[in-house]
């Protein structure tokens, strides 16, 4: 199988972790919308593996030094380990290659600028090191920032439902084998979750978890801190009080916002002030926006927008959307200004 770095003139880009749902998604987004893009899967860890693209077994390499000498940009979608050798790698070279991390993996290395395209004009040039902002953050901050012009913003309040597939194909895996194994009445796989999850809403992990779930929320808030802080309204939108609740649902943020203004407010001046290319508002007569509608879908879907009964002035919203998609367009928009710079 040709290698695409064969290809002359086209804009080479490294995806680390390209065995992983979201590098699968980043693959695709990529190939969709970026012209002349080139993308080099290779596999999360120092090991390669087999896997499967097309109903056809392709071999993933491991990241080696040599590997990226052409590259362009690398994008990180796999471990940790291998987001650090990318990042040594790139380091060590004479001419840096931009580093796009959409795992959060090297975002307190010292080079690491957090950017959320889905907001803001993307700039490669802040830093070699472009950390992606979490989805959910970036879904947020965009909703608040498109209410505050509408209107000054007094305080939010928001639960956000985490889905199983941003712990990635093992945790998608526990939430089958949870589901299926409580209706034969098997034995519960606990490595991810370390908690029964199927047909259960957590609030926390377990604490044998990989990963822990208030880690989670206190990156969502630092991302949307940092986003809001470079927004420009009439007035700065307060930082909103977040709780994040892990769903048993494999694919799609879902969010419930409660916002308080200023002054009273209309159901469809909220809608008016929120749509656009990036958010598809739901009114009162259609159907209320869902994670699974939302699969595949690039923006959000606003919905289910009422003004709270005991408060004139505060609206409570439903918003989803889908969190491999929202981070795989936000890098096609970063490999996008990586191409025409290049041109």
């Amino acid at each position: 199988m040709a290698s695409p770095h064969s290809k002359s003139g086209a804009l080479r880009i490294a995806l680390v972790g390209g065995e992983t749902l979201l590098g699968r998604e980043l693959q695709e987004v990529l190939e969709r919308r970026v012209k002349g893009v080139a993308i080099t899967g290779y596999a999360s860890s120092g090991e390669g593996n087999f896997q499967e693209q097309e109903g056809e077994a392709i071999y993933l390499e491991p990241l080696e030094a040599q590997s990226i000498r052409d590259d362009r940009g690398i994008l990180i979608a796999g471990t940790s380990e291998g987001a650090l050798k990318a990042y040594g790698f790139a380091k060590a070279a004479n001419e840096h290659p931009s580093l796009i991390d959409c795992t959060g993996h090297l975002e307190n290395q010292p080079e690491a600028r957090i950017v959320a395209p889905l907001l803001e004009e993307p700039d490669v040039n802040a830093s070699w090191v472009l950390i992606i902002a979490q989805p959910a953050a970036s879904a947020l901050a965009l909703v608040l920032t498109k209410l505050g012009r509408y209107r000054p913003i007094r305080r939010s309040v928001v639960e956000i439902f985490e889905p199983a597939s941003e712990r990635g194909k093992k945790g998608l895996s526990e939430l089958h084998q949870q589901t299926t194994g409580l209706l034969s009445f098997k034995t519960l796989e606990k490595k991810v979750f370390d908690a029964q999850l199927s047909f259960n809403m957590l609030s926390q992990y377990g604490e044998e978890a990989p990963v822990n779930l208030s880690a989670v929320e206190q990156r969502i808030e630092k991302h949307i801190a940092t986003i809001l802080s470079r927004q420009s309204t009439a007035s700065p939108v307060p930082m909103p009080s977040l709780r994040l609740v892990q769903a048993p649902v494999f694919h799609g943020y879902s969010m419930s916002a409660w916002i308080e203004f200023e002054s009273d407010i209309g159901e469809r001046e909220l809608g008016e002030a929120l749509a656009s290319a990036q958010i598809e508002v739901r009114g009162q007569k259609q159907e209320a926006p869902h994670n699974t509608g939302a699969a595949s879908q690039s923006g959000l879907m606003v919905g289910d927008i009422r003004i709270d009964r005991n408060n004139g002035r505060a609206a409570w919203l439903w918003i989803v959307g889908d969190n491999l998609r929202l981070t795989a367009d936000a890098a096609a928009d970063l490999v996008s200004t990586l191409g025409m710079k290049q041109a």
